[in-house]
């Protein structure tokens, strides 16, 4: 699939032209971590992989392209020549889409040339923190609706058409079992899923015929919407008339509430269904949901067999973009490895240095208890080992841990020398994997309220290396 490279910050292409032509186009190791979790959570899913891969074994600049960065007349015609035959040769290592992440952790990890490293950084980043942000966001009202059924419905309320069809995508990773968007069905294979709007009600002359021409149409997916005029005094009475006749002919319906009170309607309109003897009659639900109501309403046992949410699924609501930032770590000169380091008053904006691999580390029951960044290739945890893991800030915050459980190691090589090494799992594979994965954290890491913090840790040995680089740095500024 190509794929354009401009779709790039400018910055990363007046830097490629400066490494181009002070021929510092050296090897590098660029990682992409996060800072903090969105939604003040203590989890959130890694989404994205799978089209970033896409993209990246296709990109390339056009001659159009290349037309566009000649007429700004900033780049010398010699470094649009060496863009004419650009590809991404590098090398990709990602976390399994679909993983529980936590922040200070790169989910990603990028090796080849500064040029190419620098180019992808825009395009990674953006399909990245998008995706994750709603697939996390999604997973949290998954989880609030007890694993219940869950749809989108965000199409009108997505950010553009784009916008839209990723947040489909990501959205069935966290947990939506379908979604209104049929193109995003379409392209993703994901189950399409809809009713009737309002206006189909307000087209004839009363509800009680609007109801029975749909059922004509679609006996076997019938569902009613039933507040357009007077919920329990027209719209269900109208629902179940209608729903006798489906019963007769052996067929099931159900009804909507996209408005009101939901716990007192989706009561009382489970009182009639079942009074009328329609015990399997379903309602679902919409209405400006989130995870908070959707947690009291299941609190309060409000009898909803199914959730239609949009707004706050598809654009993220409180949290606005997923913090995901792309920094180097290391400079390569064949096989020698140059750990290079952000240093920043702010300790949390100090990054950790090296070539790095993450591991999972979990008990004897194979629950999750720490992930640990360590170099790669020295600093692999072993079983029965004790360790002292740090806080990732470097500071004097530590635990004492003898392994006794599984060591998972996180990233895994995707992208050899631009070349795709493994097949891509599907999106129902990718779901399958988040639900195993939050089977192995405790629930308190995944309570919406005042979640556990999950410990992030680095080895001694990383530790040492990031003082030590702190230190000169330090002492370089004080000369």
């Amino acid at each position: 699939m190509k794929s354009s490279a401009l779709f790039t910050d400018f910055y990363s292409l007046t830097m490629a032209q400066g490494y181009w032509k002070r021929d510092q186009n050296e090897r590098a190791v660029f990682e992409m971590f996060f800072r903090h979790q969105p939604f003040n959570g203590g989890y959130s899913i890694l989404a994205g992989v799978g089209t970033l891969l896409e993209k990246l074994t296709g990109l390339s600049f056009s001659d159009d392209d290349l037309n566009y960065l000649e007429s700004l007349g900033v780049f010398e015609k010699e470094f649009l020549e060496y863009l004419k035959t650009f590809s991404f040769k590098g090398s990709i290592w990602t976390m399994d889409e679909g993983s529980v992440i936590f922040p200070q952790e790169p989910v990603i990890r990028v090796e080849g040339s500064l040029i190419e490293c620098q180019i992808i950084e825009g395009l990674l980043l953006n399909i990245i923190n998008f995706q994750s942000l709603i697939a996390t966001k999604t997973c949290r009202i998954w989880l609030a609706a007890k694993k219940g059924s869950l749809m989108e419905f965000g199409l009108r309320r997505a950010q553009g058409p784009n916008g839209a069809l990723y947040a489909s995508r990501a959205a069935f990773i966290g947990g939506a079992c379908g979604t209104s968007n049929t193109l995003a069905a379409k392209i993703f294979g994901i189950p399409a899923m809809g009713t009737m709007a309002h206006s189909w009600v307000m087209s004839f002359e009363n509800e009680e015929e609007a109801f029975e021409k749909y059922a004509s149409l679609y006996p076997d997916r019938s569902i009613f919407l039933i507040d357009t005029y007077d919920t329990l005094k027209s719209g269900i009475q109208n629902a179940i008339k209608v729903g006798k006749k489906l019963y007769a002919s052996g067929k099931n319906f159900g009804v909507r509430l996209d408005s009101g009170d939901i716990q007192y309607l989706s009561t009382e309109v489970r009182k009639q269904l079942d009074n009328a003897g329609f015990n399997n009659a379903f309602i679902t639900v919409s209405n400006d949901l989130d995870e908070y109501i959707i947690e009291t309403l299941v609190k309060e046992c409000a009898p909803v067999n199914s959730w239609g949410v949009g707004t706050s699924l598809v654009t993220g609501a409180a949290a606005s973009a997923f913090p995901g930032v792309y920094k180097l770590a290391a400079r390569l000169n064949g096989r020698i490895v140059t750990p290079v380091m952000k240093v920043s008053d702010n300790p949390e904006k100090t990054t950790n240095p090296g070539i790095k691999q993450v591991w999972r580390i979990k008990d004897k029951n194979g629950s999750a208890i720490a992930d640990v960044l360590g170099l790669e290739g020295t600093d692999e945890p072993i079983n029965g080992q004790r360790c002292c893991f740090w806080h990732p800030s470097g500071d004097y915050r530590h635990f004492m841990h003898t392994i006794e459980g599984e060591i998972k190691p996180l990233l895994k090589k995707r992208i050899d020398n631009g070349v795709n090494t493994c097949e891509l799992p599907s999106l129902t594979e990718i779901k399958s994997h988040v639900t195993n994965e939050l089977d192995g954290f405790d629930s308190t890491y995944k309570r919406l309220l005042n979640p556990h913090v999950y410990k992030v840790s680095i080895t001694e040995n990383l530790r040492s290396l990031k003082l030590e680089l702190i230190q000169k740095h330090l002492g370089s500024r004080e000369e």
